[in-house]
């Protein structure tokens, strides 16, 4: 009754639309009080999760993905991807997503990259005869693969909240992530061989390919030189994103040479200010975490599947049914913190591997950014393209079909997501 209250609370908060932090804090608050009679060990919890060199990473993920954003290398990138497959059947829709899955590799952001990638595909695609929902839906589903394909901030939260490798996590990503970008532009190919009316582009040679490709060189590199440095070991991932920082400056000031001063302290500002946002939920998450340790809810959960009997699939098969409807609700780093506390304990209790869990959750996080009414992706090209909602919900409908046979693959295939990061050596 206790853990309904806190909970059915903490969602009532979240639902009138205060942040996060707000309504993760005050109802920890709320629950240490009763519990303990005072507060005096919410400080400690405070200082104690935020007291971890691992949350460098974040400032330094979100300076390179600003640095890459204002250097303008979102051009570069869809040209690129437009001069290799612009000549196929469906072209446009699969240079989208090549497009966002590079992208999402630089900006660890699906809103960013759902936002960037669709003010250059949008004109293009509505140019060559795609009809608006097709366009809507390519891109507002590209757009997601941002939480999923490392670096991504949600990963990172997941990693830092459950004491998990980030670099193990960032790994198990990338085949997932691949795969669901490959799975989007099949549908894309096979979407446009039935529409007659969908014009393809002359393939332009060989040497006008090759100078796109050149053009945008320093950015498609980005993601190797950070990820593969994790992978063969030459550094770890908060060295990865400094790494990343370096490289990023280096191409916006030195290659491209569109990025200066004004720019610097912009990107410093907007990275200041999204790091603490991020900082602030993680405390609250930590003090969420706190409070619902007190009231037992993480043992008394235990003691529900061990007493049903429940298996780890069928335990992980509620939980991301639970978490399917909450993203049609909340926000997904809400979910992430709001969840994990309470399931963690129960994955770890029945031997779930905690990468492979994590992997399965981006993935219904992904859903919650196309799923109506608070999907944001959905309000991001509902604004760019200044259309009905009700069009965007219609365009993204098959993608969210095609995404739950994703996340029902690496369920059933768990390898998927676990075979590189043990390739690696994680363990």
């Amino acid at each position: 009754m206790t853990a309904a209250l806190v909970l059915g609370g903490l969602l009532l908060l979240l639902m009138t639309g205060a942040p996060i932090f707000a309504a993760l804090g005050l109802t920890s608050l709320i629950v240490t009080l009763i519990s303990e009679g005072h507060v005096d060990t919410v400080a400690d919890t405070v200082f104690a999760s935020l007291n971890n060199t691992h949350l460098t990473v974040i400032p330094m993920f979100a300076f390179m993905a600003h640095v890459m954003i204002r250097a303008k290398v979102v051009d570069h990138l869809y040209d690129a991807a437009n001069a290799v497959v612009r000549h196929v059947r469906g072209g446009l829709g699969v240079a989208t997503v090549l497009a966002c899955t590079v992208f999402a590799a630089i900006s660890g952001s699906s809103v960013a990259t759902a936002m960037t990638i669709g003010s250059s595909a949008l004109p293009q695609m509505k140019r060559y005869g795609y009809r608006d929902r097709d366009s809507y839906g390519v891109i507002a589903a590209g757009g997601t693969l941002g939480i999923l394909i490392p670096p991504s901030v949600p990963l990172i939260i997941y990693a830092i909240v459950t004491e998990s490798s980030i670099g193990a996590l960032f790994l198990a990503g990338l085949i997932p992530g691949v795969m669901m970008a490959l799975i989007f532009a099949l549908f894309c190919m096979a979407s446009a061989a039935r529409r007659p009316g969908q014009k393809r582009e002359p393939w332009i040679g060989w040497g006008r390919c090759l100078a796109a490709l050149r053009q945008a060189f320093w950015a498609l590199v980005m993601p190797p030189v950070v990820l593969g440095g994790i992978y063969f070991g030459i550094f770890t991932a908060t060295e990865a994103a400094a790494v990343g920082c370096l490289y990023a400056l280096i191409v916006g000031v030195g290659i491209y040479r569109n990025f200066g001063l004004r720019d610097l302290w912009q990107t410093a500002y907007d990275t200041v200010r999204s790091s603490a946002m991020i900082f602030m939920i993680l405390a609250s998450a930590a003090m969420f975490g706190h409070a619902v340790t007190l009231i037992g809810l993480p043992a008394e959960l235990i003691e529900t599947v061990v007493a049903l009997d429940m298996g780890a699939i069928a335990f992980v098969l509620t939980v991301m049914a639970v978490i399917f409807v909450m993203g049609m609700f909340l926000e997904t780093i809400a979910i992430i913190l709001v969840t994990t506390p309470i399931v963690f304990p129960v994955i770890m209790e029945l031997g779930i591997d905690p990468v492979w869990y994590g992997i399965l959750l981006m993935i219904n996080l992904e859903l919650a950014l196309i799923t109506p009414p608070v999907g944001m992706n959905l309000f991001v090209i509902k604004g760019i393209a200044k259309a009905p909602l009700a069009d965007v919900i219609a365009g993204t409908a098959p993608y969210v079909i095609l995404m739950v046979i994703a996340l029902a693959l690496v369920l059933a295939f768990p390898p998927i997501a676990t075979w590189l990061p043990h390739a690696a050596g994680f363990r």
